[in-house]
């Protein structure tokens, strides 16, 4: 499971059978899975924060610049 900070947002990504699967964290420990978001199968754990970046970038705020692995 990784875990990053996607501008403010807690988000994990889990690899299972050969794809990945995005998350909401909420603060309590529940996880809720994000369908929306498609993330491609073919992408490395290297490449995950800029992509997670590429796709919620609308979201930066002076607060939250950037997305960071946690």
């Amino acid at each position: 499971m990784l875990r990053f900070d996607v501008f403010g947002i807690r988000m994990s990504v889990l690899r299972q059978d050969d794809e990945w699967l995005l998350f909401r964290d909420a603060d309590c420990g529940v996880r809720a899975r994000v369908y929306e978001v498609v993330i491609p199968p073919q992408l490395t754990e290297a490449e995950l924060r800029r992509y997670l970046d590429d796709v919620f970038h609308e979201r930066a705020s002076l607060r939250h610049p950037s997305v960071r692995r946690l």
